[in-house]
């Protein structure tokens, strides 16, 4: 059983170093996410590969375990790190990514030079562990800060997650999942779970081969999502066919009224796709799904503005679909350049 485990780890840290040697050198249209992923997978591959190593043959050399733990400090950052260049379709490496991972760097090289793990080992096997696995951590809490809101915001308004969003929630969990394995053996939890970390690397991997070389699900972004759809515009007169109805819908009924409504929600009562009702909006008026609900609750909140009723302004907000008073307040400023209460008091004025 020990030989499986031991096949199997070592077998995805090779695939591992491939796959990021392909990613920094032979893939086609190299880009800033391409290069962090590769760094990724690079950081995570000289990482387990450690700990393969070290899980089978307790007396390996310290300078292994050295460059295991330097390869770990690496980790949440580019993890962090190229997520934020998909989600915000970043080209080039600001100054202050390439600033904290060249003190990292600088940091990890100087500390190894002064204090190397073959005469300090109670110091790397305390504080520089305990730092490194911090550094690691709040890599994925920052990553998981940048990621989520993404997510909830997709699937509040499409109803579910794009390709690229699915891709990058899999590589995200692949990584806590991996964390958490070797988390859980720094806080004297089963070296069970030190092994796991390996196996899971393995299976994280091929999901990040697959991902790569059939769908390239990383490499889409919204523009190019955008693209996908271009050469199958709505022409004018079924544009305007449609358009007339949505207003239908939103006078009729009312739909802007749900706080939890949904791109797919509204495409449905239309009997059309998503993508087509996005691209509709997006074509013929300039604007997306919220924005384009969001002026309907504004218009519907400016009737009751200027109509006796017994809502406070907050509860105006609750009424025509808002979730929050703040987002209520914030979005009837932009569209109106007043805040309710002036837009109230100058109506109020003129009758």
């Amino acid at each position: 059983m020990n030989g499986v485990i031991f096949f199997f780890g070592l077998l995805g840290v090779f695939n591992g170093l491939l796959l990021s040697l392909y990613l920094f050198l032979f893939a086609k249209q190299k880009s800033l996410s391409k290069f962090l992923l590769g760094a990724l997978v690079l950081a995570l591959s000289i990482r387990i590969g450690k700990s393969v190593l070290l899980y089978f043959d307790p007396d390996l050399p310290k300078i292994y375990k050295q460059i295991g733990l330097s390869a770990c400090l690496f980790i949440g950052p580019f993890l962090f790190y190229y997520l934020k260049s998909v989600l915000a379709e970043v080209k080039t490496m600001p100054r202050n990514w390439k600033w904290s991972l060249i003190g990292l760097l600088a940091g990890i090289v100087i500390v190894g030079s002064i204090r190397p793990y073959q005469s300090y080992p109670l110091f790397w096997n305390t504080y520089a562990v305990n730092s490194i696995y911090f550094v690691w951590f709040i890599g994925i809490c920052a990553a998981g800060f940048a990621l989520i809101p993404q997510l909830l915001r997709s699937y509040q308004l499409e109803g579910k997650l794009k390709p690229v969003e699915k891709w990058l929630l899999a590589v995200f969990l692949g990584n806590v999942i991996i964390a958490s394995a070797f988390f859980l053996t720094l806080f004297g939890f089963s070296m069970a779970y030190y092994i796991s970390g390996p196996l899971v690397f393995s299976f994280f991997l091929y999901l990040l081969a697959f991902g790569y070389f059939n769908t390239q699900w990383f490499e889409m972004s919204s523009k190019q999502a955008a693209e996908k759809y271009s050469n199958k515009k709505i022409d004018e007169a079924s544009a305007k066919k449609l358009l007339a109805q949505l207003d239908q819908l939103m006078q009729s009924k009312k739909l802007y009224s749900q706080d939890m409504l949904k791109l797919a929600d509204v495409a449905n009562q239309l009997d059309i796709p998503a993508h087509q009702l996005s691209q509709l909006l997006n074509d013929n008026l300039g604007k997306g799904f919220k924005p384009f609900i969001n002026e309907y609750r504004i218009q519907a909140a400016c009737e009751l503005l200027t109509t006796d009723n017994n809502f406070s302004l907050e509860g105006i907000g609750y009424e025509v679909g808002f979730r929050s008073k703040s987002t209520f307040f914030t979005t009837f400023k932009k569209l109106k350049q007043l805040t309710p209460a002036e837009f109230q008091a100058r109506n109020s004025a003129k009758t």
